[in-house]
């Protein structure tokens, strides 16, 4: 399983193979909850 380290465009990290995780619903959930969050 290789990670995209360092790789910065979408087309790389597809065409390379690399492993990519979409996490933008967990993102949306975040945001209707009345909790603050820190995300680095």
């Amino acid at each position: 399983m290789d990670y995209p380290i360092g790789i910065q465009t979408f087309e790389k990290i597809v065409e390379g193979g690399y492993v990519y995780v979409d996490k933008t619903e967990l993102v949306y959930q975040l945001t209707q909850e009345n909790s603050i969050y820190f995300l680095s």
